[in-house]
């Protein structure tokens, strides 16, 4: 039996609670030093926050069961989100460099440099831990919005990177034009980031086919029954949030009683449900000498 709901919602939780935590340590590594790197690495992580809120939300949503209105389930809430996410990193890009243009115009010194690059490496670790966490999840849940959040902390945690290598060398050498020109860097970066995300989501709302190695498990299922009057033909499939679609007409000697081809259709269905996770399939029992039955799927 396919399970159509699953609540990940405890890690955005996660994610929400992470950002919270990092926007302060952030802020506080900004205040001491005065580096509009800095500054603009907070800036992103309170998008991080943002898209974190929406990722709860999506995922709560993807969570609730299949109902009159949604006989499908609620599943493609995920690509809405990450969506967003992408969306959002593109956003935090473009403050990070109007940010950026004003310091190259406007240069002054840092100061307290030590500390606040500590507190900044700080909220990178943890940022890296729950990105990591999150990717993880993401990927054994087969969840587009916890990769896709996990994906857009992994970008804070080398922007952050990014801007404490400038930050450092700003402090060693005294060339401030460094630091806005490397925050210009890390944004240009995670605009590219951005906009990976979008695409990916694009193509789950547009039914995209499953990946190319789940359809040679399908195929791989078929192959075993076909033989002895059996058959299969114009199989399709797509994909959304973490569930899987298949549906392909299954060919049978007209002779059959609805009863044997019935029984043949509940071992392939059982079949494909081994062979891959989380798989729905429709299955249309067609007599195989009638010329109808090699018909397409109306569209």
């Amino acid at each position: 039996m396919v399970e159509q709901t699953r609540d990940l919602t405890r890690w955005a939780l996660l994610s929400i609670v992470t950002a919270i935590v990092v926007i302060a340590l952030k802020m506080v590594a900004w205040w001491m030093t005065g580096s509009v790197g800095l500054l603009s690495d907070a800036a992103e992580s309170v998008v991080n926050l943002v898209a974190a809120v929406v990722a709860f939300i999506a995922l709560r949503i993807a969570a609730k069961p299949a109902d009159d209105e949604h006989n499908f389930g609620h599943v493609k809430s995920e690509y809405f989100s990450a969506v967003v996410e992408g969306v959002m990193i593109v956003v935090a890009a473009i403050v990070i460099i109007v940010t950026a243009v004003d310091r190259l115009l406007n240069p002054r010194d840092l100061e307290s440099v030590g500390v606040g690059l500590a507190v900044s490496v700080l909220a990178s670790v943890i940022n890296a831990a729950v990105a990591w966490q999150l990717i993880r999840a993401g990927r054994q849940h087969r969840s587009l919005t916890l990769e896709a959040d996990g994906k857009h902390l992994m970008t804070d945690v080398w922007t952050t990177a990014g801007v404490i290598a400038g930050v450092a060398v700003v402090a060693l050498t005294g060339w401030t034009i460094l630091d806005p020109l490397i925050a210009i860097a890390v944004a240009v970066n995670i605009v590219f980031v951005g906009y990976r995300l979008v695409r990916q989501s694009t193509r789950g709302l547009m039914d995209s086919a499953v990946p190319d190695a789940e359809r040679a498990a399908i195929d791989r299922v078929l192959d075993r029954f076909r033989g002895d009057g059996v058959d299969f033909h114009d199989v399709r499939t797509r994909e959304a949030g973490h569930l899987r679609f298949v549906q392909l007409h299954m060919l049978v000697p007209g002779q059959w009683t609805v009863q044997r081809g019935h029984d043949l259709l509940e071992e392939v269905e059982a079949a494909l449900h081994d062979e891959v996770e989380d798989l729905v399939p429709t299955i249309h029992l067609e007599p195989i000498e009638d010329p109808r039955s090699y018909e397409p799927w109306r569209r």
